[in-house]
């Protein structure tokens, strides 16, 4: 019944304009995903009415073929302009644009295509095989498991925050009260909303996305205005193959194929998506890394990392959206509206009655990918052109594209909050680059702090007040390995600076 329902798939997308829809969604996730502020969920919750007259397969497919061609857009600005056109891409900045400040923006967007491409190409191969395992390790997370995953995540600053530990936490919980702002999540009570001082509330929080653009973008709008030439700091003309960059992901096998299954996993966590997976698979190949000093200087390692966890995270979020109707990132929450739209309810017909349409949904992304490492080694590479253009053409149109962006995150009362938002963080992203505060360690508070505190609340209820639901290895096995890693990962390098100097005084 497999094969027959895989063959139907392929004949899904082969048949008809179903193939056509499928190009023109990842071209046009490219470009959706480029521009900060827009990305694949926005793109996708724009164009959803317009599938309405469309055949269900379709319809379906162009949506998912967006959402990866999105994925894979934000990178672009991420590495020519500082800018991430995703929040997932944020982890991108941190490598991708010191190589096009140093004239290697043509390098770094070939190594963008292949890895991104790469772990497409892996995950959805694992998931096709895999899927009545994953579907079980998903039911198998509750809501200990996600506060742990972003405990997970946060722990991650004191691996991956540059110079004094101090700012760096200063700077994490600077994040973390970002979150704080708005509704409680689990007591519906409004904090800091200040609604007696203002027209517009905050009652509905700051949004991480336009914290995102201001923290990026407007802030190296702000750095390049006190320098003269272009992006580039070299005097060489881009020029070169794209061959060097396609070598150098398959140069660090191991941290290609870890980053892509990390972003698996944690993309096929509800609620998680593909901002948490970047950071955690970012984390981790420093962690592992034999040269950690080279992270933040334009690491090759570091940006396979974001990238290959990037895409890897698209089939896994894919998993619980289509299993059961759970949503594992935004975007998959537009697909999930597109479906029910269409009449495809998810549960247990998408693997038995329609299992044809979801196998031409992994397909779907499969080629899809095959068109992005195309594209993106034929014609994004040719871009690097804009890291050679004086900065004063630039500063205004991404200043420009940040309002916008600022403008359609949310609208109506909160496009002020928004455009102050990103206006404000520009300049605090600025000071914070200029006295050597950590802005990894920001984003991961900012990013990852909501979820945390939602599924912390969510745990203490469901075990009326005791922390044992997180440390039981019996009743909760999942949960006390995930604590495991958290101290392995908090102490294990002091752990191992202490054998270190041990093992030196016996010598």
């Amino acid at each position: 019944m497999g094969f027959a329902a895989f063959a139907e798939g392929i004949g899904m997308i082969a048949s008809g304009t179903t193939f056509f829809w499928l190009i023109g969604g990842v071209l046009l996730g490219i470009i959706i995903g480029a521009l900060p502020g827009l990305g694949p969920s926005l793109g996708m919750a724009i164009l959803l009415p317009l599938t309405a007259p469309m055949e269900a397969g379709d319809a379906i497919i162009l949506l998912v073929s967006i959402y990866s061609g999105a994925m894979y857009g934000g990178a672009i600005s991420a590495i020519l302009l500082n800018a991430p056109g995703t929040a997932a891409a944020a982890a991108t900045t941190f490598e991708g644009y010191p190589m096009s400040r140093k004239g290697d923006a043509l390098h770094a967007l070939a190594i963008s295509a292949t890895a991104s491409a790469t772990a497409g190409f892996m995950t959805i191969i694992v998931i096709i095989l895999l899927m009545p395992v994953l579907v079980d390790i998903v039911l198998a997370f509750g809501s200990p498991e996600y506060f742990l995953i972003a405990f997970l995540g946060l722990a991650m600053i004191t691996v991956i925050a540059k110079g004094s530990i101090l700012k760096g936490l200063t700077a994490g919980m600077f994040g973390l009260m970002i979150t704080t702002v708005g509704t409680s999540p689990m007591a519906v009570q409004p904090r800091y909303a200040y609604t007696d001082y203002f027209d517009f509330t905050l009652t509905q929080g700051i949004d991480f996305v336009a914290v995102l653009i201001g923290l990026f973008a407007i802030a190296e709008m702000f750095n390049l205005a006190g320098e003269k030439g272009g992006i580039s700091r070299t005097g060489t003309v881009i020029s070169g193959s794209v061959i060097p960059g396609v070598k150098t992901v398959f140069k660090y096998p191991v941290n290609l194929v870890k980053s892509a299954f990390i972003g698996l996993g944690v993309g096929a966590i509800p609620g998680a998506g593909s901002t948490v997976s970047t950071f955690v698979a970012y984390g981790e190949s420093l962690r592992s890394s034999k040269n950690p000093e080279e992270f933040g200087q334009g690491s090759e390692r570091g940006l396979i990392a974001a990238e290959s966890s990037n895409n890897g995270t698209i089939g896994g979020s894919l998993v619980p959206t289509l299993s059961f109707g759970i949503p594992g990132s935004a975007a998959t929450a537009v697909l999930l509206g597109g479906l029910i739209m269409h009449g495809l309810n998810p549960g247990p017909l998408l693997f038995s009655d329609e299992l044809a349409t979801t196998y031409s949904l992994y397909l779907a992304l499969f080629i899809g990918n095959i068109l992005i490492l195309t594209v993106g080694l034929l014609f994004i590479t040719r871009m690097s052109f804009i890291t050679r253009v004086n900065a004063i053409y630039i500063i205004p149109m991404i200043i420009v594209f940040a309002v916008i962006g600022a403008y359609a995150i949310r609208g109506g009362q909160q496009v002020w909050l928004d455009v102050v938002t990103v206006l404000a963080l520009g300049i605090i992203g600025y000071y914070m680059k200029k006295y050597d505060y950590s802005i990894i360690a920001f984003v991961l508070g900012v990013v990852l702090g909501s979820i945390a505190e939602e599924n912390l609340d969510r745990s203490l209820q469901l075990s009326e007040g005791s922390w044992m639901i997180f440390f039981h290895p019996i009743d909760q096995p999942l949960s006390f390995g995930l604590v495991i890693v958290i101290i392995l990962l908090l102490f294990g390098p002091f752990v191992k600076s202490a054998i270190n100097k041990y093992r030196g005084n016996g010598d």
